[in-house]
């Protein structure tokens, strides 16, 4: 199945799970879950979901099982980005072609709706009962992973980075939460260790592909296209791959890490051809 349609079949059946997740909601405010939808519903390519619901199908598990999973991921995801819009972070007005939360509402709001989203994530992945799944969201959004990516990439503003400080920061930053997306999705459908093995190598190189992509066209991309500003990295003096090492050697690396996520999968069969054709569209895509 080519990339987009991969991600268009598994964002509808996420989506549908989501809006069940937040109606079942009890005793919340109704301007804060109106937040925390508008949010959560904003658009998006729901990469993380889908790379847990494909991994999990990829290795022979039920795609009903790993979805609470795939839900809980994209909320972590989403707190994320609703808390890196925020003023006192990157302080961006546009998030997919729309107001940012604390824009569309206040900030105090925001910082609730991302509390929210966090806090009903790892409630969903708690009724799993599977401890090691609880783990390994914990570990790849917490200060060893996404959140202690968040930091360094604060820290880095105004600052040169070598490539091996930068690359861990994005592998931290964003590469965390994906590659445990895809691990937990193995986790859930029974991978066996090389499997598993192979598929947290895939989504390690994705992970750094992806955020190279993310850096390449904060430079060479367009407002309509990516639904915010453009030159946002080089307004806060960000440590950016392009900055780092000029668009066409970024270019290269990010090409390179899509040629090992690749080869990662040579195990596997046409199953798997898939996750070959979204490593490719990560490098191409133009938002």
């Amino acid at each position: 199945m080519p990339a987009e349609a991969f991600l268009h079949a598994k964002a509808e059946q996420v989506e549908a799970a989501l809006d069940a997740y937040l109606k079942s909601l009890d005793g919340v405010p109704p301007g804060l879950e109106e937040a925390m939808r508008y949010s959560l519903f904003a658009g998006g390519k729901r990469l993380r979901p889908a790379l847990c619901l494909g991994a999990g199908a990829l290795v022979g598990g039920d795609s009903d099982v790993a979805m609470s999973a795939a839900c809980a991921l994209e909320m972590i995801h989403t707190y994320s980005l609703v808390h890196d819009d925020l003023p006192a972070m990157d302080d961006d007005a546009l998030r997919r072609g729309k107001p940012t939360s604390h824009i569309k509402f206040d900030e105090a709001t925001a910082i609730l709706v991302g509390d929210g989203l966090q806090a009903l994530a790892f409630e969903i992945i708690a009724d799993m009962g599977n401890i090691d799944v609880i783990r390994e969201v914990a570990q790849a959004s917490g200060a060893s992973g996404m959140v202690g990516g968040q930091y360094l990439d604060l820290q880095s503003e105004g600052k040169t980075l070598a490539l091996d400080e930068l690359q861990h920061l994005h592998r931290s930053k964003t590469g965390a939460l994906i590659r445990a997306s895809v691990r937990v999705g193995a986790m859930l459908g029974d991978a066996n260790s090389k499997q598993l093995e192979s598929l947290t190598s895939y989504g390690e190189h994705i992970g750094l592909a992806f955020q190279i992509i993310d850096d390449i066209l904060d430079v060479t991309g367009d407002e309509a296209s990516i639904g915010k500003p453009v030159g946002s990295d080089a307004a806060h003096n960000k440590s950016t791959f392009p900055a780092l090492v000029g668009l066409d050697e970024a270019q290269r690396l990010a090409r390179e890490a899509v040629d090992a996520a690749v080869s990662t999968l040579d195990d596997f069969g046409t199953e798997a051809d898939a996750f070959r054709d979204l490593a490719h569209y990560i490098i191409e895509r133009n938002r």
